[in-house]
């Protein structure tokens, strides 16, 4: 908003000049993200200290004791922090800001009537899993369908993979249900995540500022043709939403961090996984995201295993899935899980940031 008030007036001004650049923007989103969570964060936790967090009975009975009583839906607090700066200093004409927020928001819809059916009526269960995936489809085929056919004809429907400059293969009507499994994996991913406190938010900190470079990269012509990237006019804006996210992110874990005074629920969870799905798809890095997150993709992946092998077997892989319970039923502390994930995600972005560079 500020972008499309201020920057016109700078034949006038010559220090609006400022608002052209995406760097200073996505400085300014970050710090203005920030800001938000800092200042609306200890109100926010008094609203929401009314609605606490079931606990599933069948996780950890350490988490009946320590964490009953904790409120939930904390992640509202990172939507108002998102879009805010998102809006205030994005081009908020650019289609791809406009459909990733689209995705964001319908996303964090679905959460949060999954975390208030779970919260009135007491139900760990929430919404039935059929109808929150049939929501997050449409939501996903509806901007995917809008991306392929309207605002880039042409670009999108290829995917692009790491450590080739030019093998792109064209998806083709199968860019949608492609799309589905990116966003939709996604969200579902760093909610699977999001059982201990602060760790799911350390590694959407962690993508979401990989992604800022890569968007960035994607949307620059000299560095794409550079680094042997796909050019994607426009998508650099998106580098000033991962901003947004990234401040958002860094403000919600000062209360999220162990022991947590908040937790983010479905309505954060399943919006930042389909904001980094979202901001893959647009800069062709889908694959790229599976190296980047593969913290979600390891605790998505546990789960799949654990299903699987009892449903086939009757035998667990893991003492309890997703993996982080695992450990926990290991006696590993609960800061200890958490920092050694959040290690092994900046490890793993940095591998994938590495792969802009070896083609």
């Amino acid at each position: 908003m500020l972008y499309n008030l201020l920057y016109p007036l700078s034949d006038h001004w010559s220090f609006l000049n400022l608002f052209q650049y995406i760097t200073f923007r996505t400085i300014m989103a970050v710090l203005t993200a920030l800001a938000i969570s800092f200042v609306f964060g200890p109100m926010v936790i008094r609203k929401l200290a009314r609605f606490q967090q079931p606990i599933r009975e069948d996780g950890p009975q350490r988490h009946v004791l320590e964490k009953q009583g904790t409120p939930t839906m904390g992640g509202a607090l990172i939507l108002l922090a998102v879009v805010t700066a998102t809006g205030l200093w994005a081009d908020m004409t650019n289609p791809y800001v406009l459909l990733t927020l689209f995705a964001t928001l319908g996303f964090g819809a679905v959460g949060f009537w999954d975390d208030a059916v779970k919260l009135v009526k007491k139900n760990p269960k929430g919404v039935p899993g059929r109808t929150r995936f049939l929501i997050q489809t449409a939501i996903v085929l509806i901007m995917a369908g809008l991306l392929q056919y309207v605002v880039n004809p042409g670009v999108f429907g290829q995917l692009a993979f790491p450590l080739f400059k030019n093998l792109l293969v064209d998806l083709g009507w199968l860019f949608l249900p492609f799309a589905v499994l990116v966003v939709v994996g996604c969200g579902n991913a760093v909610n699977l995540t999001d059982g201990l406190d602060g760790l799911a938010i350390g590694p959407s900190m962690i993508t979401a500022a990989s992604f800022l470079i890569i968007a960035y990269a994607t949307g620059h012509i000299g560095f794409a043709s550079y680094l042997g990237i796909p050019y994607i006019p426009g998508s650099g804006e998106l580098a000033v939403f991962c901003g947004a996210m990234v401040g958002a992110a860094l403000g919600f874990l000062w209360f999220n961090t162990y022991p947590a005074q908040v937790f983010m629920g479905d309505v954060g969870a399943l919006a930042l996984g389909a904001a980094l799905g979202s901001v893959a798809l647009m800069t062709q890095h889908e694959i790229v995201l599976m190296i980047i997150g593969g913290v979600f993709v390891m605790e998505t992946l546990s789960v799949v295993a654990q299903v699987t092998s009892f449903k086939l077997f009757g035998k667990r892989v893991f003492r309890m899935a997703p993996i982080h319970h695992h450990f926990e039923l290991k006696g590993w502390a609960e800061p200890k899980i958490i920092v050694r994930f959040w290690i092994i995600s900046i490890i793993l972005a940095l591998i994938g940031l590495a792969t802009l560079k070896v083609r």
